[in-house]
């Protein structure tokens, strides 16, 4: 499926500032940044799935919830959904270039969290103790 991106012209072009208050890359940003979106994306960037296959993949996820999350970011140019005209009608989620970007972005992310998870663990068990304390 070819990925269509409609035409700006450079007179249109808008300067996006994530913290001005109706600036439309805040929405889109928080359709990434949420928990499911998070973990679509980065699911996603090991290859195509179909619906189960992706609801399984990004565990407690509900149906409802995933195909929420899955068409907020189709809308946002994040995810392809290609329906293939077989009996029944098989559909694979996949992610665009721009999805893979951010993606691959997110990654990044998770991969330093996970490195640094016992810091986290420890710094939350201290703040728990002088909550209690």
């Amino acid at each position: 499926m070819t990925e269509r991106i409609p035409e700006i012209e450079p007179s249109d072009e808008l300067i996006a500032d994530v913290f001005a208050r109706g600036c439309d890359s805040r929405n889109a940003l928080e359709d990434i940044a949420g928990k499911w979106g998070i973990l679509a994306l980065v699911a996603l960037d090991e290859g195509a799935y179909r619906f189960n296959a992706l609801r399984r993949r990004v565990d407690g996820v509900s149906e409802k919830m995933l195909a929420q999350t899955l068409q907020t970011l189709e809308r946002d140019g994040m995810v392809s959904r290609d329906v293939q005209a077989t009996i029944p009608p098989r559909v694979e989620y996949s992610l665009t270039t721009l999805g893979k970007q951010v993606a691959d972005r997110l990654r990044g992310l998770i991969d330093l969290l996970e490195g640094h998870l016992p810091t986290v663990l420890a710094a939350q068990a201290a703040y728990d103790a002088k909550k209690q304390g």
